[in-house]
């Protein structure tokens, strides 16, 4: 097989899909690959845009970009500052947004995810911000000053870490508006989320939880937001931070199950809507959809910041032996079972979580105390699904074991 016939195509220039080029590299394939990339940068690190990134002047690109091994200087083609608009698996083709096309032979799909906008209309006032990405990150900073009135719609991970932020750089408000009754009580329990709440409240951050927003006042910028309880706040900066959408568009009329991410099996490999699975295009990190053999086979799309490593590592392994012509059918039944892992750090509470802590119906503290340090764990009736702990960190690692043992019985 010729080079050309091998010519493997990464869209997204991301973490996963960095990921999969190395392991496509360390796997023994040293063809051509083309990575295209919406965005104008290189692969970079996206945990500190919300923390080290956001609060340190001057940082940038530089300070976040992932390093370039040297299997990726040559033969890599890096075509970025251009979003793919279509998929023509027939022809093997991607267009981008130009109209160019860029044909492969593999294709791996690394688009990641995208903000929800604001669920109203922003009459195009400025100060409304999100953050995914580094440019926003840069022009967020810019605009938490000392002094600002800030308001985070959203009281996730990016919404708090924002707010806690904000309150260190001095904002002379922080309010947190949330449909939710206790922050972050998806991810982390009505126990945990209820003492994160006490620690912003500490700090001066104030909460309006099941509450939205109704409507915003200012010329030419948001001046203040009025809560659908009819509150209204003043505000110089308001972020959006209510969880995100796949970037799948791009993928209307391709033929896959887009409906949440794209479907792949164990292997990384993309399924149609039809069930046929497409060995020679697969999907990688935040926008793959997949079952996870330690939980149960519900395929999921899970946003947790190891599995772009982990789907990259899995998908480069079964891509390199397709390339190669063996029979990946081995490679793809073999458990695909990664243990899911986050973490946050919000003023100096350290956040260190494993597992699927959202499937559980009830947590309870095990070790510690919740107002200082501790470890829950998450349990779906009598299943271990998640842990986590504020500080701890060693009794929290000490789970990964629990965890990995039963992937063999799969």
């Amino acid at each position: 097989m010729d080079a050309d016939a091998r010519l493997v195509l990464i869209v997204g220039a991301s973490m996963a899909g960095l990921r999969t080029a190395e392991n496509l590299r360390r796997a023994g394939y040293a063809g051509p690959i083309t990575f295209l990339g919406a965005e104008p940068h290189a692969p970079y690190n996206r945990p500190p845009l919300s923390k080290e990134l956001l609060q340190t002047e001057g940082q940038g690109h530089d300070d976040v970009a992932f390093p370039i091994r040297s299997a990726l200087e040559e033969n890599v083609e890096w075509v970025l500052g251009r979003a793919a608009q279509s998929l023509d698996v027939e022809r093997q083709v991607v267009v981008d947004e130009t109209g160019a096309e860029h044909p492969y032979r593999a294709l791996v799909i690394a688009t990641g995810l995208r903000p929800k906008p604001l669920p109203i209309d922003d009459h195009g006032l400025a100060g409304i911000h999100v953050l995914r990405t580094l440019d926003d990150a840069v022009a967020l900073r810019e605009a938490l000053r000392p002094g600002a009135n800030v308001v985070i719609l959203g009281s996730g991970f990016i919404g708090c870490e924002i707010a806690a932020t904000a309150a260190k750089a001095g904002a002379a408000s922080v309010s947190v508006v949330s449909q939710s009754r206790i922050p972050l009580e998806r991810a982390l329990g009505p126990l945990l989320g209820a003492e994160v709440r006490r620690r912003h409240e500490a700090q001066g951050v104030r909460f309006f939880c099941e509450n939205g927003l109704f409507g915003l006042v200012g010329d030419p910028g948001v001046e203040r937001v009025i809560l659908t309880s009819g509150v209204m706040l003043e505000c110089d900066v308001l972020v959006v931070a209510i969880g995100s959408d796949a970037n799948t568009e791009w993928l209307e009329g391709s033929g896959l199950d887009a409906s949440d991410g794209v479907l792949v099996n164990g292997g990384m490999q993309a399924v149609r809507a039809d069930g046929q699975v497409l060995e020679n295009v697969y999907a990688v990190g935040d926008v793959a959809r997949y079952p996870n053999p330690l939980f149960d086979e519900v395929a999921r799309r899970v946003e947790h910041w190891n599995l772009p490593t982990e789907t990259g590592k899995r998908a480069g392994q079964v891509l390199a032996a397709h390339i190669r012509g063996d029979d990946c059918a081995t490679i793809v039944a073999a458990p695909f079972a990664p243990l899911p892992s986050f973490w946050s750090d919000q003023y100096d509470m350290h956040l260190l979580a494993f597992g699927l802590t959202y499937l559980a119906d009830r947590s309870e503290v095990v070790a510690g105390d919740l107002t200082d340090e501790c470890v829950v764990e998450y349990f779906r009736g009598d299943e271990l699904v998640g842990v986590c702990g504020i500080g701890m960190r060693g009794a929290v690692q000490s789970y990964r074991s629990r965890f990995a043992a039963p992937v063999a019985a799969h």
